[in-house]
């Protein structure tokens, strides 16, 4: 992909999914629909979540300036993950019968797809474009080991009460049972969102 396309599908990417992560936040919390009400912290680290796993990864997957492993592993990842987006969204919206354990165990295997695919290629290089798409996994593994104990917080939290028309799948931000789950994840959001910076800079700056 040339330069430029790649810097304007991500300038792209983030204003679309920022814009949709502020609109699904404010109609989550209008009235009662499905998976109650959303905190903000959780607002944005589910904008984060989508940005990264299913735009900006799948998208450098496609970038001849990064070495092939890195290529590879994005890729994998992306076009695994996207299956399991549109599972999510059947399970949550139409059978309503989706339970945090089901993500729990696919987190578990992508993270175990990652550190595989990685390691498949050898042993790795410091030259400037492997230092880049190491820096993108590393975030990526990271991002994925918070969705891991989040989902497990959450689902002990709510008691395993996440299906049918009841079910509760977002963290409310006035809800008790949610206060330090929702601290602990505006915390995180900080170093996420550096890493993410850092690496749309590197993109800009050109790969």
């Amino acid at each position: 992909m040339e330069p430029f396309s790649l810097r304007f599908v991500l300038l792209a990417l983030v204003l679309v999914v920022g814009a949709i992560g502020r609109a699904f936040y404010a109609r989550q919390n209008r009235a009662e629909v499905l998976g109650g009400r959303i905190s903000r912290a959780k607002a944005v680290w589910l904008t984060f979540a989508v940005l990264y796993w299913l735009g900006v990864c799948p998208l450098l997957a496609f970038e001849p300036s990064l070495p092939w492993r890195w290529r590879v592993v994005l890729g994998v990842f992306g076009a695994q993950f996207w299956l399991r987006g549109v599972a999510e969204m059947w399970m949550l919206y139409v059978t309503k019968s989706w339970r945090p354990p089901y993500g729990i165990a696919h987190d578990v295997f992508s993270i175990a797809l990652v550190i595989g695919t990685t390691l498949w290629f050898g042993p790795l290089t410091t030259d400037a474009p492997n230092l880049v798409g190491l820096g993108v996994t590393a975030l990526l593994l990271a991002s994925l080991i918070v969705e891991t104990y989040y989902a497990w917080v959450f689902f002990g939290l709510v008691e395993g009460k996440t299906t049918g028309d009841d079910g509760v799948w977002f963290a409310d931000q006035h809800d008790p049972r949610f206060v330090r789950v929702n601290r602990l994840t505006a915390t995180v959001n900080v170093p996420l969102f550096v890493g993410l910076a850092a690496l749309l800079g590197v993109a800009f700056g050109g790969l």
